[in-house]
């Protein structure tokens, strides 16, 4: 018998830049924590889908339109099969499911193991082998038939699997939320009954725990009800609606919601805007962590190692680089730039200048994440560019498939390259990556983002940026208005503009607000008062690194959710 008490369920897990497991911040989030889970001896088993062809690999064509093409991987160099088997019923269909392993190993050997489910199996029909190929792939029908292998089969894979002692289900985004049915289904089993029924109920609100992870409706997955009653054959859909479907839909979100004893958002800002949205449930905050050994650099990490002992095992002793010498600092950021922008001349041929003041944008690429707002006024960049300071932009990230809005902001980034003064470089990079991300978060000079507030639910990308000294410019929304100090951990944009995000003004000030920062605060600081802003640097660590990590958020799920 398996002895993990909290089973982690999630439809992307970030492990290994050549595992095609992930899309972005979800599957990044996931694969921090099980880390830490694994450092700070969670009892933790994890379950996520294997997505054999991946999301995609970019392609961005002559005119900067981005094209998509599979992105296999060889399953047999990281993961180990196992024996246990599992099924789910599709529109009657029996669908087998198999697990291949993963091991997430803490270095005091503390082991977390993730199952990635399969069905690409012989005895499978040919579409149903598809399932678990693409993440995020596909239409509705596949979508759903997606959460019901992760969430139905998770549950039974668990099982196959031996672990029969678990005590919370925690689902990292509402795709799991149909393990809520099977758990259902296993306490009318112990009461003798085929069917669960109200009271059942609470026993499976006990266990579970729901992380909410944006404030969009369109985040949320729904699912028309004839389509969920057809491929799940489960007439308690209709006849429980209050539980299950909200206006003739299967609200995943809703579900999860009705289901778990403990709900939280992913930061305190995204906690009250969730409390908004769903008013009768009780919706705690925890605000999202970054794994801090996976994300500091190279140089970094021997600085710390060398003046900081321990930082890994404790990384709230990160407070201590408020002690460093700024000439360590800058000595190991130029080390850490000089690695991204060999990569950038490696990928583009283009010599980015270690010494000029180098800013760094790299999303998921879709309408909220304003993306391109850095470059909407070019005249004017090139203009400060030209009397304040050199500027050098990297960008990277990817559109989904289906966002056409994403595709078109990207290209209109790409556009502006070939409009620019020698004074100003910009450089997409294509495919972001795990490997890329470490090298932009800890190479560039400045991070930027810049949200729709409050559409920001947590954003970790700041947060790796800070644990390598690199200040955030950034949007007061998400995590960064718990991590924002002006001046000292970075600086702010726009918090005198409109708060509504859907008036015409609210991106004309944001993009003023952010030129105006640069042209009088960020970019005079960083060419003729170094030292203040190696400073800001050391700040970025001492009091960001040491906070927004994922030992602090795991250690809160601990207390709060797992073993309250």
């Amino acid at each position: 018998m398996n002895q993990a008490s909290v089973a982690y369920f999630t439809m992307e897990m970030a492990l290994d830049s050549s595992m095609s497991t992930y899309a972005g911040g979800l599957g990044v989030l996931a694969g921090d924590t099980v880390r830490s889970a694994a450092e700070l001896k969670v009892p933790m088993v994890a379950i996520t889908l294997l997505h054999r062809k991946g999301y995609f690999k970019q392609r961005l064509d002559a005119s900067g339109w981005q094209q998509e093409e599979p992105s296999d991987w060889n399953i047999k160099d990281y993961l180990h099969l196992q024996e246990a088997r599992a099924s789910v019923s599709l529109e009657g269909r029996e669908v087998i499911i198999q697990a291949w392993m993963y091991e997430v190993r803490s270095p005091r050997g503390f082991i977390v193991p993730v199952f990635f489910l399969d069905t690409d199996l012989p005895e499978n029909q040919p579409w149903d082998r598809t399932l678990t190929h693409f993440l995020y792939g596909g239409g509705t029908p596949y979508r759903l038939c997606q959460e019901v292998i992760l969430g139905i089969g998770g549950i039974r894979m668990l099982r196959a699997l031996g672990f029969t002692s678990l005590s919370r289900y925690h689902m990292n985004e509402g795709h799991a939320a149909l393990l809520g049915l099977e758990l259902l289904d296993e306490v009318a089993a112990r009461a003798g009954r085929n069917t669960f029924m109200p009271q059942d109920l609470q026993a499976v609100r006990d266990q579970c725990v729901f992380t909410t992870h944006t404030p969009i409706a369109s985040g949320h997955d729904q699912f028309p009800l004839d389509l969920a009653l057809r491929i799940l054959g489960r007439r308690e859909l209709q006849e429980m609606q209050g539980v299950f479907c909200c206006h003739e839909t299967l609200n995943m979100t809703y579900l999860a919601l009705n289901l778990s004893h403990y709900i939280n958002g992913v930061a305190k800002k995204h906690a009250e805007t969730s409390q908004l949205m769903f008013g009768k449930y009780e919706i705690d905050s925890i605000t999202n962590g970054v794994h801090a050994a996976t994300w500091t650099s190279p140089p970094f990490q021997s600085l710390f190692d060398r003046l900081i002992p321990g930082w890994r095992a404790d990384n709230f002793s990160l407070r201590f680089a408020h002690s460093l010498a700024l000439d360590e600092i800058k000595s190991a950021h130029l080390q850490a730039k000089q690695l991204l922008l060999n990569r950038v001349l490696q990928e583009t041929n283009l010599a980015l200048d270690p010494h000029i003041l180098t800013l760094g944008f790299a999303r998921r690429a879709t309408a909220y994440k304003r993306i391109d707002l850095l470059v909407s006024d070019v005249s004017r960049l090139q203009s400060i560019a030209a009397s304040v300071g050199p500027l050098q932009i990297i960008y990277a990230g990817k559109a989904h498939p289906n966002d056409h809005q994403g595709k078109e902001a990207i290209q209109r980034i790409i556009e502006v390259q070939g409009m620019l003064h020698p004074s100003f470089k910009l450089v997409y990079l294509p495919n972001y990556d795990l490997d890329l991300a470490k090298l932009i978060t800890a190479g560039v000079d400045v991070w930027i983002n810049t949200p729709h507030p409050p559409y920001e639910a947590s954003g970790t990308s700041g947060m790796k940026a800070a644990l390598n000294g690199v200040p955030s410019l950034s949007v007061l929304d998400g995590w960064w208005l718990e991590g924002w100090i002006e001046g000292e951990t970075g600086w702010s944009i726009g918090e005198t503009c409109p708060i509504d995000p859907c008036q015409p003004t609210r991106a004309a000030c944001d993009s003023a607000a952010l030129y105006h920062k640069l042209e009088k605060e960020v970019i005079p600081l960083f060419y003729q008062n170094p030292d203040r802003f190696a400073d800001v640097m050391r700040h970025c660590i001492s009091l960001n690194g040491s906070f927004f990590n994922t030992q602090r958020m795991v250690s809160q799920y601990v207390i709060k959710a797992y073993f309250e």
